[in-house]
């Protein structure tokens, strides 16, 4: 689905890139706010659920630091700029966009911004961090899981549910299904998490490691329960969401549980089936 039409692509490059070269970054700010708005409206109304903002957000940042490259200009300074004067979640959405594509080669410098974006009280801005820090991950993986494993130990639950949500094997991570050591290296360290926001977001993670690895996650349900840990149980259970589907009985027997309950779905021992 091809959204970035002929209308956005010259807004960028007669509008937008002048503004932002100039450093006049309110201007640049208004006009990329302006072709969100233009890009979102080109989403078929049946795909908005799927795609929405963050599609938009993903594509304009493409189309900006591609403009940028060829045209020379300073792309990192340019997306400080935009990610420090605007108030605006999108355009600092933008610029981690930028940063993203930036830190493919010169990762030390963006990585400040994507901390400071986890930690953030924006929901939405911790969202885009998640999507571009996983380009990061792909491309300098022994890099980017020491960033995460000083990470696991900050202080604040955002900061920390923004390593379990970057490390999920979402479309980006699909080589975490061959690797899974990887991303299960960094999450161990929160396998006693504390906190429930960023304890969903590991259980969530084994949850959807279980889809092609259902053995895998068994063992790790089976150390989770082992350990004793309330905590632990907790990402226990809730990694078991996809498995409950197939094996519910098997699910209960390592949970040691006689019912399986997740949103409105019950699974009781003694069903039939």
């Amino acid at each position: 689905m091809n959204i970035l039409n002929q209308s956005v692509e010259a807004k960028v490059q007669n509008e937008i890139l002048p503004a932002a070269v100039a450093g006049d970054y309110q201007r640049a700010a208004e006009g990329l706010g302006t072709a969100l708005d233009e890009l979102y409206a080109n989403i078929p109304n049946d795909k908005r659920i799927s795609y929405g903002i963050v599609h938009t957000i993903k594509v304009l940042s493409e189309a900006l630091f591609m403009h940028l490259k060829q045209a020379r200009a300073p792309v990192y300074e340019i997306a400080v700029g935009l990610y420090e004067r605007s108030e605006d979640g999108r355009i600092k959405g933008i610029a981690l966009g930028l940063f993203s594509s930036y830190g493919l080669e010169e990762y030390p410098k963006v990585l400040p911004y994507f901390e400071a974006a986890a930690a953030s009280e924006d929901w939405n801005l911790r969202e885009y961090a998640q999507m571009f820090f996983r380009r990061l991950i792909k491309k300098h993986p022994t890099e980017m899981k020491e960033f995460l494993l000083r990470l696991v130990d900050s202080a604040d639950d955002n900061t920390r549910r923004f390593v379990g949500e970057t490390l999920r094997p979402v479309q980006e991570n699909q080589w975490f299904y061959h690797d899974p050591e990887y991303p299960l290296s960094v999450l161990r360290h929160l396998f006693r998490e504390a906190r429930p926001y960023p304890r969903t977001s590991v259980g969530n993670n084994l949850s959807d490691l279980a889809r092609r690895l259902p053995e895998l996650v068994y063992g790790l349900v089976a150390e989770l329960v082992a350990s004793g840990d309330k905590n632990s149980y907790r990402i226990a259970y809730r990694a078991c969401r996809n498995l409950v589907k197939k094996d519910p009985k098997r699910v209960m027997n390592v949970l040691g549980v006689d019912e399986y309950r997740y949103k409105k779905a019950v699974y009781k021992r003694d069903d039939k089936a």
